[in-house]
């Protein structure tokens, strides 16, 4: 069965940034909650509480709420009140559409004191004779009761009539309770026959299963998986039918029959998809030749460039503009890239080898497209090209950089008459005089420039 958690209870405690030990208003409503627990424990400050259309078939685990207003356990499996005694700042109490029966349990609302308004619309107490009077009579505090409000006049006759109106409501609520046990004794057997068919069902799908019937199926499944698919999708029909065309009472039990019938029928869906999924085969990447194919699952347009100028190939893959890049999985080889997107794969085989350590990916801000840039790995043969181009070009400019050399060599001579110390000029232009120190390194570096440069380019600007 289903309880309160605290997961359920931190995720419907949202509005108190997740915190139960101060919260002071939850709603519960539609959770399929079978058992009511923990909430005394962990959330002793709550003041209004919500549990309607659940499966709650007894209250409990509350009588420690002191600060509990408003109590809303409408369209639950509840068949009497109790242990509401702890709650003594209850002001509102809704029981609408349950299974009370047993009108008598009301008696123990008289110690809560400030209970004003009291709902028990839709329960079978509804119908006993002289229900309104002895409710009544037997609540003094209440102001309200069904949305009527009780006025002076309608209790001081209740009142009057108090011992003949307990006495009948006692008489009805017998025959009540006898007849509740005749329900029950039907559901458990409902329930037995079942069981008993499910158990019949297994046993013959286990011998179905077994070694002896293993050509019988074989030959079952020659004729073909989609026939028998079929048929069983008829059964579950028929199956379906049957249960919601037969007559039953509206008993917690049959509630709980339906619920649970639903909840199987769920989980064989569910069984159902999880197997296809696992028998789907997966889609082959790699032959076992170990040939690499073009795939393309998430049917993404894209596109290769052969960058030429930068050496290299860049994939163009449009994926989704808002799709978040944590679903992205780019795995790029020698030869060929791997793309995977939402777990699908795309995969295209490159037109040349390529280095992966040295590949990039990005994601493009404008259109959200993926650029994986991938280096070549021959680049040799363009740098190659690149050295002779620029030999060439040095060639057919050498007459032009000597004189543009020689032009910057005559403005660096010094005028001596301006200055006082000794000429030195003449030491640069005459070849045949070299001094001693570091005078004598200069003459041989204007040689050596000269000679070499024919072999390199001298760019003046670096």
């Amino acid at each position: 069965f289903l309880s309160v958690t605290e997961d359920l209870v931190r995720r419907r405690a949202e509005h108190n940034d997740c915190e139960i030990f101060s919260l002071e208003e939850i709603s519960l409503h539609q959770q399929e909650i079978e058992k009511l627990e923990h909430l005394d424990k962990w959330c002793r400050d709550l003041k209004i509480l919500y549990l309607q259309n659940n499966l709650i078939p007894k209250i409990e685990n509350v009588g420690k709420l002191k600060k509990l207003e408003y109590l809303n356990v409408a369209l639950n499996n509840i068949e009497r009140i109790e242990n509401l005694e702890g709650c003594e700042e209850l002001k509102k109490l809704d029981l609408t559409a349950n299974f009370i029966g047993e009108l008598s349990s009301i008696e123990t609302l008289k110690y809560n004191i400030h209970l004003n308004e009291l709902f028990l619309v839709g329960n079978p107490c509804t119908e006993f004779e002289g229900y309104r009077q002895y409710v009544v009579a037997t609540l003094h505090q209440l102001k309200c009761l069904d949305s009527r409000e009780i006025e002076r006049s309608e209790r001081i006759q209740a009142l009057q009539n108090y011992p003949e109106v307990k006495q009948k409501i006692r008489e009805q609520e017998q025959a009540y309770l006898l007849k509740r046990a005749r329900e029950k004794e039907e559901a458990l057997r409902r329930m037995q026959e079942r069981k008993d068919k499910i158990e019949n069902q297994m046993k013959s799908k286990l011998e179905f299963d077994s070694p002896d019937s293993l050509q019988n199926k074989e030959s079952h499944q020659a004729e073909g998986d989609r026939e028998q698919e079929m048929c069983r999708t008829a059964e579950n029909d028929e199956e379906d039918r049957r249960f919601w065309e037969a007559p039953t009472p509206y008993t917690p039990e049959s509630r709980l029959e339906t619920h649970r019938y639903l909840e199987e029928k769920r989980r064989a869906k569910d069984n159902i998809r999880e197997s296809k999924k696992r028998d789907k085969p997966l889609r082959t990447l790699v032959t076992a030749e170990g040939k690499v194919l073009n795939v393309n699952v998430p049917k993404l347009p894209f596109s290769l460039k052969d960058d030429e100028v930068n050496n290299q190939i860049i994939l163009d893959l449009a994926v989704y503009r808002h799709l978040d890049t944590s679903l992205l999985d780019v795995d790029v080889q020698p030869t060929y890239i791997r793309v995977l997107v939402k777990g699908k794969p795309f995969q295209l085989v490159l037109p040349e080898e390529v280095k992966p350590d040295s590949s990039s990916a990005k994601r493009s801000q404008t259109t959200g497209h993926l650029v994986v840039s991938m280096p070549k790995a021959k680049e040799i043969i363009l740098a190659k090209h690149k050295v002779s181009t620029s030999v060439k070009h040095s060639d057919c400019n050498t007459p032009q950089k000597n004189a543009r050399r020689g032009v910057q060599i005559e403005k660096l001579e010094v005028d001596p008459s301006k200055y006082s110390f000794p000429d030195v000029t003449k030491i640069i232009q005459e070849k045949d005089r070299i001094g001693q120190g570091p005078i004598r390194l200069q003459p041989e570096k204007i040689t050596e420039t000269k000679k070499s440069c024919v072999e390199f380019e001298n760019d003046e600007d670096v």
